[in-house]
């Protein structure tokens, strides 16, 4: 089987690039930064360490690279079995056009093989969004066949892979927790899904998408906030910090509470899956800066993400949700002077207002009760 994977940053080659590679997949990475290129078409291998209760060391092998944008890119999505991403939400719209030009490519050579596409992206539905954007650069002609020989399957993914350590020399060099889940649609392939150990097939993905939104990535994102109000560095030292733990736990249980209303989890299962993120947070080898897992603050503030959208759950079901509004508080405060987003937060606020600004970014009511408690929040945050 042959893939073709955009993106070999942290998360690319520690998660999902190892995955295929562990598979016995014959694995391309594709990317646009060149050092990382020529390091992997140079070693055509590179070290993984798992860090956990124990550490260890694989090694991947037998891998190769591309540059995203290239005709050697397009060529192999004419033969690939399977193209997946880890890009990040903003690149997937950038790579539309080459994974288009390789569909054509391959309409136009006659291979008619299924051919799945899966973005393994930290968002909701990230393939859906990148078919969009495919289908914007793919003639009107070719469309019917790209439905009938394409899959695009969407995914859940959560593995914690946190910056290369400082000092480290090697560009290849990654380090990754234990813990991985990648669960993908299995209603949304074209032919029989590949066999992928440690790729979870479901057909209620968006049961685990939830999950893993309001519990993984609503607890990182409010123990970074609160983090960076307490001056704490990293995500370790922030949820060791019991004032910012109790709230923490609390918004992944308000949270958690529509989880278990909306698609029936167990709550004894669910409160476990909690005390598990919590544990992970704590992961001793795991150097993850606070400035960094809150980065992009207008994005998680969004109606669709991590914040606001368990909120909105909890307004649906009437359910509490006091944790949750100190964590969005907390996330007003953000500040990164090498975030564009922090920037543009902190000047909405100060031209805006705090109350306008939050119910531009998040769509929520201006004069909700929602709102008007976080903004009282953030004021008593000063």
């Amino acid at each position: 089987m042959k893939a073709l994977h955009f993106g070999a940053g942290n998360i690319g080659r520690g998660f999902i690039g190892k995955l295929l590679a562990d598979a016995n997949v014959e694995l391309t990475f594709a990317d646009v930064n060149q050092p990382l290129l020529d390091a992997l078409n140079s070693r055509k291998s590179y070290a993984v360490r798992i860090v956990g209760d124990k550490t260890q060391i694989d090694t991947v092998s037998n891998v190769s690279a591309v540059h995203s944008g290239s005709q050697d890119a397009v060529a192999l999505i004419a033969i690939a079995d399977l193209v997946t991403t880890a890009v990040g939400p903003q690149i997937l719209e950038k790579i539309a056009g080459t994974i288009a030009q390789g569909l054509v490519k391959r309409h136009d050579e006659g291979n008619t093989r299924p051919l799945n596409i899966i973005a393994c992206e930290n968002m909701v539905r990230g393939t859906s969004q990148l078919k969009q954007h495919v289908l914007k650069h793919l003639p009107e002609s070719h469309q019917d066949w790209v439905a009938e020989h394409v899959g695009f399957v969407d995914s859940a993914v959560d593995r914690i892979v946190p910056p290369s350590e400082a000092g480290s020399d090697d560009v290849l060099a990654v380090t990754v927790e234990t813990f991985s889940e990648w669960i993908v649609d299995k209603t949304q392939f074209c032919g029989e899904p590949p066999a992928i150990p440690g790729m979870e097939l479901t057909d209620n993905l968006m049961a685990f998408v939830e999950r893993k939104l309001f519990t993984l990535n609503t607890g990182h994102a409010v123990t970074a906030y609160l983090g960076q109000l307490a001056r704490h560095q990293t995500i370790r030292d922030a949820i060791l910090d019991p004032k910012v733990r109790a709230v923490v736990k609390g918004a992944m249980e308000e949270s958690g509470a529509v989880l278990i209303k909306r698609y029936g989890f167990d709550a004894d299962k669910h409160a476990a899956y909690i005390n598990k993120i919590l544990s992970r947070f704590e992961n001793p080898h795991l150097h993850d800066d606070v400035e960094r897992v809150g980065r992009q603050p207008l994005r998680k503030l969004s109606a669709g993400d991590r914040l606001i959208k368990p909120l909105l759950g909890t307004l649906e079901y009437h359910l509490p949700h006091d944790n949750l509004i100190t964590g969005i508080a907390a996330a007003m405060h953000y500040r990164s002077q090498q975030d564009p987003q922090a920037l543009e937060l902190a000047e909405l606020i100060r031209t805006q207002g705090p109350q306008a600004a939050l119910a531009q970014i998040s769509g929520l009511d201006g004069d909700s009760e929602v709102v008007v408690q976080a903004v009282n929040v953030y004021n008593a945050m000063q």
